[in-house]
Protein backbone atom coordinates (compact mmCIF):
# COMPACT_ATOMS: atom_id res chain seq x y z
CA UNK A 1 0.00 0.00 0.00
CA UNK A 2 1.37 3.35 -1.01
CA UNK A 3 -0.62 5.25 1.66
CA UNK A 4 1.06 6.52 4.80
CA UNK A 5 -0.52 5.49 8.25
CA UNK A 6 -0.24 7.55 11.00
CA UNK A 7 -1.13 5.81 14.74
CA UNK A 8 -2.98 2.83 13.77
CA UNK A 9 -6.36 3.64 13.03
CA UNK A 10 -6.90 5.48 9.24
CA UNK A 11 -4.98 5.73 6.47
CA UNK A 12 -3.19 9.49 5.41
CA UNK A 13 -4.13 9.24 1.74
CA UNK A 14 -2.10 11.17 -0.64
CA UNK A 15 -3.19 12.75 -3.75
CA UNK A 16 -1.96 9.48 -5.70
CA UNK A 17 -3.53 6.95 -3.44
CA UNK A 18 -7.30 8.87 -2.60
CA UNK A 19 -10.72 7.71 -3.53
CA UNK A 20 -11.15 9.55 -7.13
CA UNK A 21 -14.30 11.89 -5.77
CA UNK A 22 -11.29 13.06 -2.90
CA UNK A 23 -8.56 14.06 -5.70
CA UNK A 24 -9.52 17.44 -6.82
CA UNK A 25 -10.30 18.12 -3.21
CA UNK A 26 -6.55 17.48 -2.09
CA UNK A 27 -5.23 19.28 -5.19
CA UNK A 28 -7.07 22.18 -3.86
CA UNK A 29 -5.32 21.71 -0.16
CA UNK A 30 -2.22 21.13 -2.23
CA UNK A 31 -2.75 24.50 -4.17
CA UNK A 32 -4.00 26.57 -0.45
CA UNK A 33 -0.78 25.04 1.61
CA UNK A 34 1.88 23.79 -0.54
CA UNK A 35 0.93 20.52 0.47
CA UNK A 36 -1.45 17.99 1.21
CA UNK A 37 -2.07 18.37 5.26
CA UNK A 38 -2.05 15.18 7.05
CA UNK A 39 -5.66 15.96 8.37
CA UNK A 40 -7.12 16.16 4.52
CA UNK A 41 -5.23 13.10 3.66
CA UNK A 42 -7.09 10.86 6.51
CA UNK A 43 -10.16 12.69 5.96
CA UNK A 44 -10.06 12.26 2.35
CA UNK A 45 -10.81 7.97 3.07
CA UNK A 46 -14.54 9.81 3.09
CA UNK A 47 -14.46 12.78 0.18
CA UNK A 48 -17.95 13.54 1.35
CA UNK A 49 -16.32 14.96 5.08
CA UNK A 50 -13.18 15.87 3.29
CA UNK A 51 -15.55 18.65 0.76
CA UNK A 52 -17.57 19.23 4.40
CA UNK A 53 -14.36 20.19 5.99
CA UNK A 54 -13.31 22.33 3.76
CA UNK A 55 -16.66 23.82 2.88
CA UNK A 56 -17.28 24.71 6.50
CA UNK A 57 -13.76 26.17 6.67
CA UNK A 58 -14.25 28.51 4.03
CA UNK A 59 -17.64 29.25 5.48
CA UNK A 60 -16.42 30.17 8.72
CA UNK A 61 -13.29 32.22 7.00
CA UNK A 62 -16.23 34.10 5.49
CA UNK A 63 -18.44 34.72 8.51
CA UNK A 64 -18.72 38.14 10.17
CA UNK A 65 -15.75 37.38 12.82
CA UNK A 66 -12.17 39.40 12.63
CA UNK A 67 -9.19 36.96 12.43
CA UNK A 68 -9.06 37.54 16.03
CA UNK A 69 -12.22 36.30 16.97
CA UNK A 70 -11.85 33.57 14.37
CA UNK A 71 -8.95 32.46 16.27
CA UNK A 72 -10.66 32.49 19.39
CA UNK A 73 -13.33 30.32 18.22
CA UNK A 74 -11.33 27.63 16.51
CA UNK A 75 -8.54 27.63 19.56
CA UNK A 76 -11.48 27.54 22.25
CA UNK A 77 -13.01 24.58 20.59
CA UNK A 78 -9.17 22.77 20.03
CA UNK A 79 -8.10 23.04 23.29
CA UNK A 80 -11.29 22.14 24.85
CA UNK A 81 -11.08 18.77 22.72
CA UNK A 82 -7.49 18.34 23.75
CA UNK A 83 -6.50 18.42 19.57
CA UNK A 84 -2.91 17.46 19.78
CA UNK A 85 -3.13 18.24 16.05
CA UNK A 86 -5.59 21.61 15.77
CA UNK A 87 -3.49 23.47 18.35
CA UNK A 88 -0.70 23.50 16.66
CA UNK A 89 -2.06 23.87 13.15
CA UNK A 90 -4.35 26.94 14.49
CA UNK A 91 -1.23 28.17 15.96
CA UNK A 92 0.50 28.41 12.25
CA UNK A 93 -2.52 29.60 10.84
CA UNK A 94 -2.94 32.10 13.62
CA UNK A 95 0.53 33.45 13.06
CA UNK A 96 -0.16 33.58 9.40
CA UNK A 97 -3.07 35.77 9.73
CA UNK A 98 -1.13 37.86 11.92
CA UNK A 99 -3.04 37.54 14.90
CA UNK A 100 -1.31 39.01 18.33
CA UNK A 101 0.97 36.40 20.38
CA UNK A 102 -1.03 37.53 23.28
CA UNK A 103 -4.04 35.86 21.85
CA UNK A 104 -2.40 33.16 20.75
CA UNK A 105 -0.86 32.54 24.14
CA UNK A 106 -3.84 32.67 26.02
CA UNK A 107 -5.52 30.33 24.06
CA UNK A 108 -3.30 27.99 23.95
CA UNK A 109 -2.97 28.09 27.94
CA UNK A 110 -6.22 28.82 29.21
CA UNK A 111 -5.27 32.37 30.29
CA UNK A 112 -7.37 35.47 30.30
CA UNK A 113 -7.77 37.12 26.67
CA UNK A 114 -6.65 40.67 26.77
CA UNK A 115 -10.16 41.85 25.91
CA UNK A 116 -13.50 41.48 27.89
CA UNK A 117 -15.07 41.52 24.54
CA UNK A 118 -12.80 38.10 23.17
CA UNK A 119 -13.25 36.82 26.72
CA UNK A 120 -16.67 36.64 25.94
CA UNK A 121 -16.35 34.92 22.72
CA UNK A 122 -14.46 31.87 24.17
CA UNK A 123 -16.87 31.58 27.34
CA UNK A 124 -20.17 31.32 24.94
CA UNK A 125 -18.10 28.84 22.35
CA UNK A 126 -17.00 27.13 25.44
CA UNK A 127 -20.95 26.99 26.76
CA UNK A 128 -22.22 25.74 23.19
CA UNK A 129 -19.24 22.71 23.46
CA UNK A 130 -19.23 21.67 27.10
CA UNK A 131 -23.17 22.12 27.65
CA UNK A 132 -23.77 20.52 23.34
CA UNK A 133 -25.69 23.83 22.73
CA UNK A 134 -27.77 23.89 26.16
CA UNK A 135 -27.01 28.00 27.03
CA UNK A 136 -28.73 29.64 29.29
CA UNK A 137 -30.37 33.05 28.62
CA UNK A 138 -28.05 35.01 30.97
CA UNK A 139 -25.04 33.29 29.05
CA UNK A 140 -26.55 34.60 25.63
CA UNK A 141 -27.25 37.83 27.42
CA UNK A 142 -23.69 38.51 28.88
CA UNK A 143 -22.91 37.58 25.11
CA UNK A 144 -24.93 39.97 23.16
CA UNK A 145 -23.64 42.57 26.20
CA UNK A 146 -20.01 41.99 25.08
CA UNK A 147 -20.83 43.48 21.90
CA UNK A 148 -21.36 40.14 19.46
CA UNK A 149 -25.27 39.78 17.94
CA UNK A 150 -27.36 36.56 16.96
CA UNK A 151 -25.42 36.02 13.29
CA UNK A 152 -22.32 35.33 14.97
CA UNK A 153 -23.94 33.58 18.07
CA UNK A 154 -25.02 30.66 14.75
CA UNK A 155 -21.60 31.24 13.32
CA UNK A 156 -20.06 29.86 16.40
CA UNK A 157 -22.01 27.17 15.64
CA UNK A 158 -20.77 26.61 12.00
CA UNK A 159 -16.86 27.15 13.52
CA UNK A 160 -17.72 24.26 16.31
CA UNK A 161 -19.34 22.05 12.96
CA UNK A 162 -16.26 22.02 11.77
CA UNK A 163 -13.75 21.41 14.61
CA UNK A 164 -15.79 18.50 15.62
CA UNK A 165 -14.85 17.26 12.06
CA UNK A 166 -10.92 17.89 12.38
CA UNK A 167 -10.86 17.16 16.22
CA UNK A 168 -12.67 14.03 16.48
CA UNK A 169 -10.58 12.67 12.84
CA UNK A 170 -7.30 13.39 14.81
CA UNK A 171 -8.63 11.65 17.90
CA UNK A 172 -9.14 8.34 16.18
CA UNK A 173 -6.66 8.59 13.19
CA UNK A 174 -3.56 10.24 15.86
CA UNK A 175 -2.63 12.07 12.95
CA UNK A 176 0.71 13.34 12.44
CA UNK A 177 1.85 17.01 12.93
CA UNK A 178 3.09 18.07 9.35
CA UNK A 179 6.69 19.80 9.28
CA UNK A 180 4.91 23.26 9.01
CA UNK A 181 3.18 22.68 12.40
CA UNK A 182 5.92 21.28 14.60
CA UNK A 183 7.18 24.13 15.75
CA UNK A 184 4.15 24.53 17.89
CA UNK A 185 3.68 21.33 19.18
CA UNK A 186 1.01 21.51 22.05
CA UNK A 187 0.43 18.89 25.18
CA UNK A 188 -2.60 19.51 27.42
Amino acid sequence: MSTTTTGENLRIHTIETAPDASKPLLEKSKKSYGYVPNLHGALAEAPGLLDAYQTMHQLFLDSSFDKDELTVVWQTINVEHECHYCVPAHTAIAKAMKVDDSIIAALRNKTTLPTPKLEALRNMTLALVRNRGVVSQEEITAFYEAGFNQRQLLEIILGLSQKVISNYTNHIAETTLDDAFKPFDWKN
